[in-house]
């Protein structure tokens, strides 16, 4: 099991609700105040900002994952934000006053909470760097190697948006693996 599996394992008498979405519904929106973290029972997300002329991928919360607005999260003030259904969601809730009560529980659950945002950070310099430093080609073949999940769940045109390309560019990278 990984940590996010035990988390939410250990979490069970914890979750608060369930919540449905339906496709390209929106779970937050940006100015928003919502400190919820989700667990994502089935369906997938995107977490993304927009500027004046588009929309940027920033992450993808699928099944089996964690996913919430983490700047709201952490400072409890509006969120830059929106995370929005890609596929219908079914999604499990809990409010932040009540993983806070679970966290501060037991040493062990504080230790685990540390390790995934730990892992969290981890997976942002990651990105960064990728975007910084490689191609598209190399950043595609980065992601692929450290998520291939994300391509059985995620539409490519959103894909490509997290990973900083047209989705014509990311069609040709593909094209050219065979």
């Amino acid at each position: 099991m990984n940590l996010v599996e035990i988390l939410i394992h250990k979490l069970e008498n914890y979750w608060e609700k369930d919540v449905l979405l339906k496709r390209n519904e929106f779970l937050v929106s940006k100015n928003n105040i919502n400190t919820n973290l989700y667990f994502v029972k089935n369906g997938s997300l995107r977490v993304f900002i927009e500027d004046e002329t588009e929309q940027h991928t920033i992450r993808f919360g699928y099944q089996d994952s964690l996913i919430t607005a983490l700047d709201c999260f952490l400072t409890e003030k509006p969120t830059s934000f929106y995370i929005q259904a890609i596929k219908n969601c079914e999604l499990k809730v809990i409010s932040k006053v009540n993983f806070e009560e679970f966290v501060n529980s037991k040493l062990e659950h504080q230790d685990m909470w540390k390790k995934l945002l730990e892992g969290f950070v981890y997976q942002q310099i990651e990105r960064e760097i990728d975007l910084i430093t490689y191609s598209p080609k190399k950043r595609f073949k980065r992601v692929m190697d450290r998520s291939p999940q994300v391509f059985q769940h995620i539409p490519l045109k959103y894909i490509a948006s997290y990973l900083r390309m047209t989705p014509e560019t990311l069609s040709r990278i593909l094209k050219n693996l065979d």
